[in-house]
């Protein structure tokens, strides 16, 4: 088999292919096979009909679409890695001759991953990021966690403040007409959490259990109820019960609940002080990384084929339905909440799947020119991880992978991003005129 490739305008070419005549009198053979159990001839049993008979009454002809479908997959893929194009998308396959005895030749009109100019990527300027804790980041995770443990108590008296957790009835109203969805009896809201139209929850703040009062506020423009946007609406509210966190103040006895570590409370302290460093540190790190990989990817120039961004939508829409049933829902009721459909989700995500597109490409790219190599110690080494961070063995990984090929791109694109950061100038935040 031969194949030879010819770039076209942007990332598009032709791929012409010729097939041996033994290879396509052996598919054609093939196809006799196949198609003869489907043949009924007078004379002869179902499948038992004789070449000869079969080529006299239906022509060789009728057995080409077959040995086309036959040959098509094996003699593409073979193309592909003759001419070591990259192929981003189906093809558009053109069989321009075969007969029996001769050779089949076949155009494929092919995308192609795009070739990536790239720009700067060594010493790039990368602001450094602050890894240190403060007391008071200290303290707001201390607070955080208490509020875990808090119980509501009901306020007997006195008026609703910011946090506190209500319980009312509310009508809505538009126009003086009732609208639907704006009605609800025994509805528990937390003031200030900003679940509800913007300025109805401040509204609250001041009034008493038992009390009625007229929240008046208008729909945002891009509310999604379409009847509702840009509305001045009016809100009958009946208090029926508001409660209050009791946060329990930190003992050696709630430290060592929060950490079992930790039996006094400077223990739990210094624990969760550590903890937080650690974090923060890594914060700093992935940020620094991100920061490179970002100016890196800005700096180079790529066309993408609308096909590799469709096909990161796809994925991502996927990523986005599996967070969804993470959370009880499916799509299909998201959509419904939402008032979205999935053309109006792949709309908001394209600019960030275009992103992811020409990152990977940039980063592959960057590989590439570095000559990037990944040994069998660097793949063990990520399967070893791998198998400490979800608590399955290598073997079990290699068998749900199939191969490594996935698990070594992936060693691969780290060390890119090593060599951005190894290669980044760290410089200090730019601070606002405020700060100055």
């Amino acid at each position: 088999m031969t194949a030879t490739w010819e770039k076209k305008e942007g990332n598009e070419g032709v791929l012409s292919v010729t097939v041996p005549s033994e290879k396509v009198d052996k598919a054609i053979d093939q196809a006799f096979k196949k198609v003869v159990k489907q043949i009924n001839v007078p004379g002869f049993r179902k499948g038992k009909v004789p070449r000869q008979i079969f080529e006299q009454r239906f022509g060789v002809e009728a057995l080409y679409q077959d040995a086309v479908d036959i040959l098509l997959p094996e003699a593409y893929g073979e193309a592909i890695d003759e001419t070591g194009i990259k192929p981003v998308d189906q093809p558009e396959i053109n069989v321009t001759s075969i007969e029996k005895g001769k050779d089949m030749t076949f155009e494929a009109n092919v995308v192609v991953e795009p070739e990536v100019q790239l720009g700067d990527y060594k010493g790039l300027e990368v602001e450094k990021q602050n890894a240190e804790l403060t007391d008071e980041e200290l303290q707001e995770s201390i607070d955080h966690q208490l509020g875990h443990l808090a119980e509501m108590v009901v306020k007997e008296d006195g008026a609703i403040e910011n946090g506190d957790t209500v319980n009312i009835d509310f009508d809505g109203y538009v126009d003086g007409e009732q609208f639907e969805g704006g009605q609800a009896e025994g509805y528990d809201l937390e003031v200030g959490s900003g679940s509800f139209i913007p300025g109805f929850e401040e509204q609250l703040v001041g009034v008493k259990t038992g009390e009625e009062k007229d929240v008046k506020v208008t729909f945002p423009e891009e509310y999604h109820a379409e009847e509702l946007a840009g509305k001045d609406a009016t809100f009958k509210v009946k208090v029926n019960e508001v409660k209050f966190k009791d946060v329990p103040e930190l003992t050696d006895e709630i430290a060592n609940e929060l950490d079992s570590e930790a039996n006094t409370v400077d223990e739990y302290k210094e624990n969760l002080r550590k903890r937080l460093t650690e974090q923060k540190e890594t914060d700093a790190e992935n940020n620094q990384k991100e920061e490179a990989i970002s100016k890196a990817t800005d700096n180079a120039t790529v066309d993408i084929p609308e096909a590799m961004i469709n096909s990161e939508l796809d994925r991502m829409v996927q990523e986005f339905g599996q967070r969804m049933q993470q959370q009880g829902l499916n799509l299909e009721t998201y959509f419904q909440i939402s008032g979205q459909d999935e053309s109006q989700l792949r709309e908001q995500m394209k600019d960030d799947a275009q992103e992811r597109v020409k990152t990977n490409l940039t980063l592959t790219a960057i590989a590439d020119a570095e000559d990037m190599e990944v040994s069998e110690a660097d793949i063990d080494k990520e399967l070893e991880k791998m198998s400490e961070q979800f608590n399955i063995s290598v073997e079990d990984i290699k068998k749900t992978l199939g191969s490594t090929d996935i698990v070594k791109n992936d060693v691969r694109i780290q060390k890119v991003i090593d060599l951005l950061v190894k290669e980044a100038k760290l410089v200090e935040p730019t601070k606002d005129d405020s700060e100055a």
